[in-house]
């Protein structure tokens, strides 16, 4: 075949139908669409004024009015904006895609037209026949002597267009609706669509029943407006009531003074706030009123804990409210919603690209309109725009949450157990944020204080090593640290001790109470990835759980030689009552007189277990895989010295299994068959005493 150039055909034979039947997901989006457009025309007509290129009427205020009627299976959408010529019709709505918010804003950029103007594609309008089987057109143009037009089509390709007899400056659209879709000429379901997508626009929109009955109200004459028609002018008398005085008689004594009263036909209502809390300077809002909107906008009669006001102007346009929602439980509300608008409409409440995955638990609106959407305005484009967008938010809410540990700290403590699962899921999924919250992370310890991590790292080496000692310490981990080449030590490292069931561990954590030594509490599904990465990035100390090195936080400094003939004596005992190969005996003096013994194991092992468990690998999630054990027994506990005296004696093999099951119950719970021989074997024990 010969080569051959040319040029695509693209008509409106073949593009329309896509257009109207795949171009919107969701039908009920034509409301959003041709009350944006109206919007749009409002906006325009204001702006001319504005800029001196028309005279507006000195009581001018644009509005946009939705008429549903569905006896006639009809929908009126109104607005008393700039209007279309014959020429405007033909070019903007018989040619698909040409927008006349784009050339308005070319037009005039030299003027100062700003970007509040909505509508970007010119495709909108043509929603319109995903529900109406048939559409009209009545428009005037603000422009001196201009001719009304009346334009109408009935969903294919051919249209009607002449002049028409609007009146009035503006544009009405008029849908017949075809019969799948008649349910939007309800006023009840009409209300619905406009609260999700118009709840926010620019201008007021007012929603009617076509020939519903007139409603009255009754107000008082100071608040009469110009616009108020008045039915009836209302006396009202006023009213007494019997009193009974001291001495048994009654006197008549005003309950309600005389009034004048105005019975007026009930004025509109419209149905959107067009000053949205997140277009206000946030010095301007109050509490109340962040909480207000909170309530309203997602519905959530909990108060939020608090929340971060958006307001950017440069190098973007983005304005919204971030809000830290109260959560019941780790696993309560696992998504948030967050509100994406457009110069105030309303496109989607699930974007995922504008916010950071680890605050998706947060609930907000976020109004940007700069953001790149694709043209049925209901998706984000691919664009790095939208990374940077995403790393201004989360600048923003570390900001709130490093300003809030700064200065307001009592209430940083006071919701830290609320909002730290999206902190802790933050610094694991961005190392800017982590860097950023690193030093602002708050630890609870075993005495119910908050503590950042630098402070949990002094006040912890200050425990074990003199002033002098722990800052030596400390200033050589972190020169190693510094040096690639030279891994640190695990014994060169600060430990910091943590405790996941405080009521399970709680014997240990007498231990450290006893002794003034502290531990933190994370007990957090999270917390176990959470603390491996925060030992990666900061390798100077290390997390143990507060089971983990007994020996080295709560002995006694002794001379190894003197405990090695009771080592020798209580390894054999245990060895031969518990059958337990992997079973490490270690004999300490422990600081604590009245712990016979106690349980440790392997940090990295156990942490590794609670991981598989977590995630239920190789679905063996009841399955121990946390390594070997080291039982330690306090050399100075009667018991164990009983052990090491009589060793032959009859009950030894019974009291040393009833010692290691009592030090297991202080580290975990006991399996089935375990407990049930721990209790009978604690029957016997009483048994024996008895006799």
């Amino acid at each position: 075949m010969a080569e051959k150039n040319g040029s695509l055909s693209i008509t409106s034979e073949n593009i329309f139908p896509v257009i109207k039947k795949w171009l919107y997901s969701d039908h009920d989006i034509f409301y959003r669409e041709l009350v944006s457009n109206a919007c749009d025309a409002i906006t325009k007509l204001e702006k001319l004024g504005m800029m001196g290129d028309y005279e507006l009427p000195a009581d001018y205020k644009g509005k946009v009015s939705v008429e549903v009627d569905p006896e006639k299976k009809t929908i009126k959408i109104t607005d008393n904006g700039i209007g279309m010529t014959g020429d405007e019709v033909d070019k903007y709505i018989n040619q698909i895609a040409f927008s006349g918010a784009t050339d308005f804003l070319e037009k005039y950029k030299d003027k100062g037209s700003d970007d509040q103007i909505i509508g970007h594609f010119g495709l909108g309008f043509y929603s319109a026949f995903m529900v109406a089987d048939l559409v009209y057109i009545d428009t005037l143009s603000y422009q001196d002597g201009a001719t009304p037009v009346h334009w109408e089509c009935d969903g294919g390709t051919d249209y009607t267009m002449r002049d028409g007899n609007k009146s009035e400056i503006g544009t009405t659209i008029t849908l017949f609706l075809n019969d799948d879709c008649l349910e939007f000429a309800n006023e009840y379901k009409a209300r619905e669509v406009l609260d999700k997508y118009c709840s926010f626009m620019p201008t007021e929109i007012y929603l009617t029943k076509a020939n519903a009955q007139t409603e009255y109200e009754e107000i008082d004459p100071s608040d009469k407006k110009d616009t108020d028609t008045v039915v009836e002018e209302i006396h009202q008398e006023a009213e007494y009531e019997d009193k009974k005085k001291d001495d048994g008689t009654t006197e008549k004594v005003l309950k309600t003074p005389a009034k004048d009263k105005l019975k007026i036909i009930k004025r509109p209502v419209p149905i959107n706030d067009i000053h949205p809390l997140w277009t206000k300077n946030p010095s301007d809002c109050t509490d109340e009123e962040y909480k207000d909107f909170y309530h309203k906008v997602f519905m959530d009669y909990r108060d939020p804990l608090f929340w971060v006001h958006l307001n950017m102007d440069y190098p973007f346009n983005l304005k919204g409210i971030i809000y830290f929602p109260k959560i019941n439980s780790e696993y309560d509300s696992i998504e948030g919603t967050i509100k994406l608008y457009n110069n105030q409409v309303f496109v989607a409440d699930n974007i995922k690209e504008v916010i950071p995955e680890y605050f998706m638990l947060l609930k907000g609106v976020i109004d940007c309109p700069d953001l790149p959407l694709n043209v049925s305005r209901s998706a984000l484009q691919n664009d790095g725009f939208v990374a940077k967008i995403r790393d201004y938010i989360s600048k923003k809410l570390a900001d709130k949450l490093i300003g809030m540990e700064k200065t307001e700290k009592e209430t940083y403590e006071k919701y830290w157990d609320d909002i730290s699962p999206f902190i802790k899921y933050g610094c694991l999924k961005d190392e800017k944020f982590c860097d950023k919250m690193n030093d602002y992370i708050l630890f609870k310890d075993i005495n119910d204080k908050y503590v950042t991590l630098p402070e949990l790292l002094e006040k912890d080496a200050a425990s074990h090593k003199s002033e002098d000692e722990s800052e030596e310490k400390k200033n050589d981990a972190e020169k190693k640290e510094e040096k690639s080449d030279e891994p640190i030590k695990d014994e060169d490292k600060t430990p910091v001790y943590y405790v996941t069931d405080p009521k399970q561990q709680g014997q240990y954590i007498d231990m450290f109470k006893a002794n003034d030594m502290d531990a933190v509490i994370l007990d957090r599904t999270i917390d176990t990835s959470f603390i491996t990465q925060l030992e990666h990035r900061n390798q100077h100390y290390k997390f143990l759980r507060i089971d983990a090195d007994v020996t080295k936080a709560l002995s006694e400094e002794t001379d190894p030689k003197e405990l090695e003939e009771d080592q020798k004596t209580l390894e054999e005992i245990f060895k031969n009552e518990l059958k337990k190969d992997d079973l490490a005996i270690k004999v300490e003096k422990l600081k604590a007189d009245d712990i016979a013994a106690v349980i440790g194991r392997d940090e990295n092992m156990r942490r590794m277990n609670d991981m598989m468990k977590m995630y239920n690998m190789n679905g063996q999630a009841d399955e121990d895989f946390s390594g070997p054990e080291t039982l330690v027994l306090n050399a100075n506990h009667p018991l164990v010295k009983y052990l090491v005296g009589n060793k032959d004696s009859e009950n030894a093999g019974l009291i040393a299994h009833q010692l290691y099951d009592l030090a297991e119950l202080s580290n975990q719970p006991l399996a089935p068959a375990e407990m049930s021989e721990f209790v009978r074997r604690s029957n016997k024990i009483m048994e024996i005493l008895t006799k």
